[in-house]
């Protein structure tokens, strides 16, 4: 029955062969969305728990909230002392900008960050400090920026301005100048495209400077924008967090955040896990309807068989032969055109992500290639068993004398 169900499947009209096109493209989409987040993930993973993720926890202060503690310097030391932490490393946001007195210097607006000790940067030149301590007055500025490549300045001294408040409404620009240290690889985009690192002196005085401050006041008063707690064994994590979140701070392990996918990638999850019950749910219905439009087109074919002794069993055996080859055709067609678009899209996927993803990284894992390709010839299979069940009921003497 098997050469039969090949010689039907190829040459008969209305055998299953032709609901390939449609579970094809569902099992794109599915093995498409699965290689999407595949590729998110495998990016989060490698880039940023390998680095320190998995032990450390991220504190956020929140402006005009009273329920959520600053993150001034008293209370990160209080932080520093819960059992298990190891390090408490704040960051302060500002902005540096090109200096008017500066000669032949670049035009620039980079955003400022303190180097934290979750910033593995990918240094392309220069080296990264390996306790993430910059000196006083050091920066690391990513290779390339706003057209202007940095990576002539590695070594250099590169004079530079920031915004300083005169008044409530008002401001000067003041000027300083910056040891650049290292570039790293702008396809690491963990602050943003234009961010640059200083020692936490420096980038604290900055962000005071613009609230008219000293900065030793601007840190007990105002605080740092985030802070990442480090702590000794990811066993630890939540035990700390639950501790710091009882100190009324608001923490959340880094390992939590990053694998809670962003946007497309989170919607690329969820739509492949949707995808899975839609894939099966379709496969079913296609095999039970196509089967029974199958049997009755051709009842006349099958009732000549079963006059010449072929049995119900026989008969089935025939259809289910061609949703076996259609499902075979389908999945295979449909992995491997939705791995292929997710490996071809993963540059696109850096760029959202702010993460390299590679072509290799945006491939499904196997658990979700097994499903690409056995859940549209097992859903198949499934509804050409039903529908082939009632079609095949007519007695095949009244079917070959109606056709006679």
């Amino acid at each position: 029955m098997w050469r039969w169900s090949w010689h039907t499947w190829r040459r008969a009209g209305l055998s299953l062969r032709g609901t390939a096109p449609l579970l094809a493209a569902m099992t794109a989409l599915l093995a498409l969305c699965a290689g999407t987040a595949a590729g998110a993930a495998a990016a989060v993973e490698r880039d940023v728990l390998t680095t320190g993720g998995l032990t450390q926890i991220e504190l956020a202060s929140f402006e005009g909230s009273d329920s959520v503690r600053k993150l001034s310097t008293a209370n990160l030391r209080e932080a520093a002392k819960v059992p298990g932490v190891t390090r408490v490393s704040a960051d302060y946001v500002s902005s540096i900008h090109t200096a008017d007195s500066a000669e032949k210097a670049p035009t620039f607006l980079l955003q400022t960050h303190t180097l934290g000790l979750e910033d593995d940067l990918p240094m392309v030149k220069g080296e990264l400090p390996r306790d993430r301590k910059l000196k006083p007055g050091q920066v690391i500025l990513p290779k390339t920026s706003q057209g202007v490549d940095y990576s002539a300045y590695v070594g250099r001294t590169l004079p530079a301005a920031y915004t300083k408040a005169t008044g409530p409404d008002s401001g000067s620009s003041a000027e300083m100048n910056l040891k650049v240290v290292g570039v790293y690889d702008p396809s690491w985009q963990a602050d943003g495209p234009d961010a640059a690192y200083l020692a936490e002196d420096t980038a604290a005085a900055l962000a005071a400077a613009r609230s008219m401050q000293p900065a030793d006041k601007y840190k007990a008063t105002e605080g740092a924008q985030s802070a990442i707690v480090a702590v000794t064994r990811q066993n630890q994590v939540r035990e700390v967090t639950a501790a710091l979140q009882k100190l009324d701070f608001s923490a959340s392990p880094v390992s939590d955040r990053v694998r809670n996918l962003p946007g497309l990638f989170g919607a690329a999850d969820l739509v492949a896990r949707w995808a899975v019950v839609l894939l099966a749910a379709i496969a079913v219905a296609i095999g039970a309807v196509r089967a029974k439009d199958s049997v009755r087109s051709r009842l006349g074919q099958f009732a000549v068989l079963r006059v010449l002794g072929a049995g119900v069993r026989d008969l089935k055996g025939v259809l289910l032969g061609e949703s076996l080859l259609t499902g075979a055709v389908a999945a295979l067609t449909g992995a491997v055109a939705g791995v292929a678009g997710s490996a071809l899209l993963s540059g696109q996927f850096s760029d959202l992500l702010g993460l390299p993803v590679s072509a290799a990284d945006a491939v499904p894992g196997p658990g979700w290639l097994v499903l690409a390709l056995l859940l549209p010839a097992a859903g198949l299979l499934a509804g050409t068993w039903l529908g082939a069940r009632f079609a095949l009921r007519e007695d095949p003497y009244l079917v070959v004398r109606r056709h006679g």
